[in-house]
């Protein structure tokens, strides 16, 4: 599992005690910018800009929905609504991201 600063100790949590997981949590900006200038510590810091790449595109859908289609805040409106809604909205986004690739092929095919 991988995640942000805010899951540090995540791994010492009474619920997570029993579970076969490794967390792969984001070392704290100021403890990253101590690392000695040495082979490890070049190597500590390439594994981190990895984990950051990795949630980076995990949280770009998240960021379109919240952007683009204003969904800042959730109603509860029954679960199957909310999981249908929530559903169409990562869907969209994933035709606003394709958008560019979607509109390329349609000026081959006018062509």
């Amino acid at each position: 599992m991988f995640g942000d600063v805010g899951y540090q100790g995540v791994a010492k949590r009474e619920e997570n005690q029993d579970k076969a997981v490794t967390w792969h949590v984001a070392m704290k900006p100021g403890k990253r910018k101590t690392l000695p200038n040495t082979p490890w510590g070049q190597l500590v810091d390439k594994i981190e800009k990895v984990k950051a790449s990795l949630r980076a595109k995990v949280e770009h859908p998240f960021h379109i929905l919240k952007r683009q289609f204003g969904f800042l805040k959730t109603r509860y409106r029954g679960l199957w609504k909310n999981t249908g809604q929530i559903a169409t909205l990562f869907t969209l986004a994933n035709l606003f991201q394709a958008r560019h690739l979607m509109l390329g092929l349609m000026e081959g095919v006018r062509s």
